[in-house]
């Protein structure tokens, strides 16, 4: 169980980058807050030390499956069986090229489903992960936090 200053540490950290991708989303009138953006925020500040937490598999991992989403958008259009198969698609890509990051299978659904224009969604995405990343580093910079993020990239 971790320590309850811990918790609290990664809880305002990460209510503190998706406050300010809310904020951009706001600002630039797109949103860069969707849920998977979320599911990777509660990895990079809750399991930070995990491989799908590292810079590396955030990124590549959600452009990846955003890609796939749209490649199998101009497939099987917006259906539940295409975002099915995205999904699965992109464990699979994921795991093949050592980018795993589960909630990025939750980006491939969104694409599929909702199949957004490609700009400005795969810049946005692109932004909202590097900023997940450099948010990321603060904890152990401030503080003395023990936990070092990354680990890897």
């Amino acid at each position: 169980m971790p320590h309850a200053l811990h918790a609290l540490r990664a809880t305002s950290f990460a209510i503190g980058a998706l406050l300010l991708l809310a904020a951009l989303g706001v600002l630039l009138h797109q949103p860069l807050l969707i849920p998977p953006i979320a599911a990777s925020a509660a990895l990079v500040h809750g399991a930070p030390g995990l491989p799908i937490s590292q810079p590396r598999n955030l990124v590549g991992g959600q452009l990846l499956a955003a890609a796939i989403g749209y490649g199998t958008h101009a497939v099987t259009g917006s259906t539940s069986w295409g975002a099915a198969i995205a999904a699965g698609l992109s464990l699979g890509a994921m795991m093949l090229t050592g980018l795993s990051h589960s909630p990025a299978a939750a980006t491939s659904v969104i694409v599929v489903l909702q199949g957004p224009p490609v700009v400005p969604f795969l810049p946005l995405l692109l932004l909202a992960t590097v900023l997940l990343v450099a948010i990321g580093m603060l904890p152990g910079r401030v503080g003395g936090h023990a936990v070092r993020y990354p680990l890897a990239w």
